[in-house]
């Protein structure tokens, strides 16, 4: 193994995904002749009529970007990754992630509402594409020690969770707020509800570099809890802080949603 594997503690991160319109058009209309985009469309009309929300349900859903910060033991960002770049490839981004996460001594994971949302679209993808993962699949050990167990924070801290004091409240304003909470650029041009359109015209990159975007915002988040928990000192929480900036403007020749963040992120914040 090599020394960056030993020093991954956390992966932090956040996936994009796209309603899969072929698999509605089969499982739900299959005697409609719908291409994937009226499938879509249909689907989310039904939706809006039962429950006043159109949003796709993740069971529906193929993973198009995941991107992942690896961070060390001490919170210092080690590199941030898109998986599958610039394939992007749904079972190519599954593999890695799963994979990826034995290859690197099962870290802890980290999201932002990932329990409800994250995990289970990349748990559905081991499934759909024959991935084995024992190790996080680990139903026959103790409840407290499963790593899918809700408050198991070795396996996944969710911030969201931490937040809400799991599930008691509601974060109305998500990541978006959590982020502009603590004077970091949150969502930019780019909305989650756009991704489809996005990838219909084949701006992949665009859609990579704003999950980028998102996983800086949920780092910031998770090293202000760390500082909330005492984990974490607020003199080391803005080191940390600091030399992040430093290598967004080293990267930012290469990833324009960097220049973007830095852009919009004052430079006193």
């Amino acid at each position: 193994m090599s020394n960056l594997t030993h020093e991954v503690k956390y992966l932090l991160f956040d996936v994009e995904s796209i309603a899969d319109g072929e698999m509605i058009a089969k499982t739900r209309y299959p005697d409609a002749s719908l291409t994937s985009d009226q499938a879509i469309a249909l689907f989310r009309q039904d939706l809006l009529c039962e429950s006043g929300r159109d949003f796709i349900p993740f069971t529906y859903h193929l993973p198009i970007a995941l991107v992942i910060a690896k961070i060390r033991e001490d919170f210092s960002l080690i590199e941030i990754v898109s998986l599958d770049e610039p394939q992007h490839r749904p079972e190519v981004i599954a593999k890695q992630f799963w994979l990826g996460w034995e290859r690197y001594g099962r870290p802890t994971w980290v999201s932002f509402n990932g329990r409800t949302f994250d995990i289970p679209l990349m748990e559905l993808a081991a499934f759909r594409f024959g991935i084995s993962v024992p190790a996080w699949f680990n139903l026959y050990d103790r409840t407290y020690s499963q790593n899918r167990n809700r408050y198991n924070l070795e396996a996944h801290v969710d911030l969201h969770e931490v937040l809400t004091n799991y599930g008691s409240t509601w974060f109305r304003g998500g990541l978006n707020l959590a982020a502009a909470l603590l004077a970091k650029p949150g969502k930019l041009d780019v909305q989650g509800d756009m991704v489809l359109d996005m990838y219909r015209s084949g701006r992949m990159a665009e859609i990579s570099e704003y999950c980028r975007c998102d996983v800086l915002d949920t780092y910031f988040v998770f090293l202000r809890v760390q500082v909330m928990m005492g984990r974490l000192t607020a003199d080391r929480e803005q080191e940390l802080i600091a030399s992040t900036r430093v290598m967004l403007q080293q990267q930012s020749e290469k990833h324009f949603g960097y220049r973007q963040y830095l852009e919009a992120w004052p430079a006193s914040a």
